[in-house]
């Protein structure tokens, strides 16, 4: 066997098993991209589409495209810490990341490196607004429960049954 022979078999034995290889990587991926794991959220950000039950937190999960436990990282604060932290905090990381007063003076004729950021800043104004509605849920809630309640025991005062008729 000649030499250029020899090496142009191993090349084609070569090329077929890339191709089998490429071919059943393809088979997979495919087959990935088709699995759907139950309760995975897509797109979602911090498990807003997992929020499906009827409750007061999920719904408020929804709304906010937030959880609290995210909200409260942002906000570097504890699950019992008072509203007056929460805003102490919240003020202090919006000024934080506020566009300065008067813009830096370019030096050397290099643009200067910005020291704000608008989306921290609406991650933090989000952050505030989902803590909020926390805490003034439970309040609402109970107003509304009552609210139906009175409704409720009205309606069926009012409503009398029909006299026998004889």
């Amino acid at each position: 066997m000649s030499s250029p022979k020899v090496i142009v078999q191993i090349a084609i034995a070569g090329a077929r098993i890339f191709g089998k290889a490429f071919l059943a990587a393809g088979r997979q991926a495919i087959q990935n991209a088709k699995y759907r794991p139950p309760g995975a959220g897509g797109t979602d950000v911090a498990g807003v589409g997992n929020a499906t039950s009827g409750s007061l937190t999920d719904r408020l999960t929804r709304e906010h495209r937030m959880t609290a436990d995210e909200a409260r990282l942002i906000l570097n604060v504890k699950k019992d810490d008072p509203i007056e932290r929460i805003v102490q905090n919240y003020e202090h990381l919006f000024k934080a990341n506020s566009p300065p007063e008067k813009p830096p003076k370019p030096t050397s004729g290099k643009t200067p490196i910005p020291t704000h950021s608008h989306y921290l800043q609406s991650k933090v104004v989000r952050a505030k607004e989902r803590l909020e509605a926390e805490l003034q849920a439970p309040a609402a809630e109970e107003n509304a429960a009552s609210a139906s309640a009175a409704e409720s025991s009205a309606t069926s005062s009012t409503t009398t049954p029909p006299p026998p008729s004889s």
